[in-house]
């Protein structure tokens, strides 16, 4: 079909009328029949095209062989309810001329670059819709990658007390005598223990559950070079 949807009622008159808000469930020779019925004691139809496919239900084009007849079906048909189940009409003039329209004229070529152009318009908009759907899909694995940390995070600070703190957000240059400088103080203290080649995170036993917890509490405030860490207890 030539003639692209508008919903736009501004669209300037043309021969060609774009009918939405149509019964999606009759079926499409059925549609074409009953618009025909309607539309062609206004004048000569050229073409009327319906899809069945999604983006096109409950819609039509009506294409007449002149603006008169279009004019006036535009006034008098304008809300009509074709099948009376309470969906009345919405007509507009189409955004483009049809093939039906252009074919008239005879011009072999302008129907052809109507038609290439039809194409590219159709392609183009294949390609937004690619590219919309990528980026659906990156915005939707980054938030199903945060979710998940999210949900990783709230787990970590769930977890029952145990006699090992698991530290994290540390600077890299942190040294384990700067650590225990700090968890030494509370009683019990066992050990630091950094992981190597794992920046930014430690590990902090106490030589049982309950000191860990003293332990814990007591440095919920704790920072290293403006960076707050990070303090839960250690998975087992």
């Amino acid at each position: 079909m030539a003639a692209e949807s508008s919903t736009a009622p501004e669209n300037p008159p043309s021969a060609s009328l774009y009918i939405r808000n149509l019964d999606e469930s009759v079926k499409i020779p059925i549609l074409k029949d009953s618009l025909e019925a309607v539309f062609s004691q206004y004048g000569k139809i050229l073409d009327i095209v319906a899809h069945k496919n999604l983006r096109m239900r409950g819609q039509a084009f009506v294409v007449f062989d002149n603006l008169k007849s279009s004019e006036l079906a535009m006034e008098e048909v304008q809300g009509f309810d074709l099948f009376e189940k309470e969906k009345p009409m919405e007509i507009h003039y189409a955004k483009s001329a049809s093939d039906a329209t252009i074919k008239q004229t005879g011009d072999e070529a302008a129907l052809e670059n109507h038609k290439q152009h039809r194409l590219e318009e159709k392609e183009r908009k294949k390609l937004e819709l690619e590219a919309l759907a990528k980026k659906r899909k990156r915005i939707g694995a980054v938030a199903g990658r945060n979710a998940k940390r999210m949900a990783t995070s709230l787990a970590d600070e769930l977890l029952p007390p145990n006699k090992i703190l698991f530290l994290q957000n540390l600077p890299d240059d942190i040294t384990s005598d700067q650590l225990t400088a700090v968890f030494d103080k509370f009683p019990g203290f066992f050990e630091v223990r950094l992981v190597p080649g794992r920046k930014g995170i430690a590990f902090v036993e106490y030589f049982a559950d309950d000191e860990a917890v003293v332990a814990k509490e007591g440095t919920h405030e704790l920072e290293f070079s403006d960076k707050k860490t990070r303090i839960t207890f250690a998975r087992k």
